[in-house]
């Protein structure tokens, strides 16, 4: 089961599903802790080793590791409860279709709850001991102070508490999320935003912060950033979620480096409605074949066109190709789809929409469309 590629991802679906904090963190991060846990099991399970002999480092470097990534004790048990109830079900049903004896199946289960209950010591345990670490550090004294912040959880903290963080209680502050997760990555890129007078850590596993003034975009590299304006302190728990759906939008355009959160409210307003967009692609481009290659092209040609202004002759070149020839492929998905691309002359609808709706299509089509997807 260790191997099997399917269940590691049911299990890493399942504890996700019941601990919002932990579907935080990207997925290939649960998936190698997943995989980790079940195998550190295998040699004491299997009867290798005794349990008190079993390797358990595993599970207490992610209770360390979730406890340094913000995540609560409560969310990470949440998700180590879901995974192990669900990993059990999974050895009893495939038990039973092998025919292995019912009195065998309990004395099995009977070993796998004293390992799962030592598992699950060593997280908590890990969990606290990092816990501790970090409570005497200045450092994460400030992070915690952060994910105060951003968890709209301002009342809980003492003004001496915001000064110690290096923040003002009066001051204005930009609410800053990146796509950053990996802890070593974070750190290396907090070091290059020292200057800014800002407030960085990883709070719900990513690297956020509040700063006065936002980082240069060769700081930022090759990272994705997205910051909100700068705002009172008390309003950086309501801008957060607004800021994280952005930031979720970016990610999906495969964008990079600096934005401010404004620059992406249409995308992230419209990536919040997915089965509107499904309606929409069904209305528009409900004769386009996923699978057609041809297809694919009309529509990124079109896409190309939209996101140029409607300029063939700069939709052209960011495609490499003639200016007639995406004139062609306009007429083509014209003529495929049955709908104009333009909006028709005494039109109603205001032109600024009609855009809208065929980048919005056009956009979900191809994410559906794309090989592998």
């Amino acid at each position: 089961m260790a191997g099997d590629e399917a269940i590691i991802q049911e299990i890493v679906h399942e504890a996700r599903h019941h601990s919002p904090d932990v579907a935080r963190l990207t997925v290939e991060e649960n998936r190698r802790h997943v995989t980790l846990l079940i195998s550190a099991g295998l040699a004491a399970l299997a009867g290798e080793v005794t349990l008190e002999e079993g390797d358990f480092g595993p599970a207490s470097r992610l209770g360390a590791l979730r406890a340094a990534q913000g995540i609560s004790i409560t969310a990470l048990l949440r998700a180590v409860h879901a995974g192990r109830g669900r990993i059990t079900e999974i050895a009893i049903e495939r038990a039973r279709e092998a025919g292995v004896p019912a009195d065998l199946i309990l004395e099995a289960l009977v070993a796998v709850n004293r390992y799962a209950g030592m598992l699950e010591r060593h997280v908590i345990s890990g969990y606290h001991a990092a816990e501790l670490e970090l409570a005497w550090t200045a450092r994460d004294s400030r992070q915690q102070v952060l994910r105060h912040l951003l968890h709209g959880r301002t009342a809980e903290l003492a003004n001496e508490e915001i000064v110690r963080a290096g923040l003002q209680s009066e001051g204005l502050y930009h609410c800053v999320l990146s796509d950053v997760t990996e802890l070593s990555q974070a750190r290396s890129l907090e070091q290059r935003f020292v200057g800014d007078s800002g407030v960085y850590g990883l709070v719900d596993g990513r690297l956020s912060g509040l700063t006065p003034r936002l980082p240069a975009p060769e700081a930022v590299g090759t990272a994705l950033m997205v910051a909100s304006p700068a705002v009172p302190l008390g309003r950086a728990g309501e801008l957060h979620p607004l800021v994280l759906s952005a930031l979720q939008a970016g990610i999906r355009l495969g964008l990079r480096g600096l934005y401010p959160l404004t620059e992406l409210a249409g995308e992230t307003a419209l990536f919040a409605q997915p089965a509107l967009a499904e309606l929409l692609v069904g209305s528009l481009l409900g004769r386009l074949r996923p699978g057609d290659e041809f297809h694919r092209q009309l529509a990124t040609t079109a896409l190309a066109y939209l996101d140029h202004g409607h300029r063939v002759d700069q939709a052209a070149v960011a495609l490499h190709v003639h200016p007639n020839t995406v004139r062609y492929r306009l007429s083509r998905l014209s003529e495929i789809t049955g709908a104009p691309l333009d909006l028709p002359a005494g039109g109603v609808r205001p032109a600024v929409l009609q855009t809208m709706r065929w980048w919005w299509a056009l956009h979900t089509w191809l994410e559906e469309a794309a090989p592998g997807s």
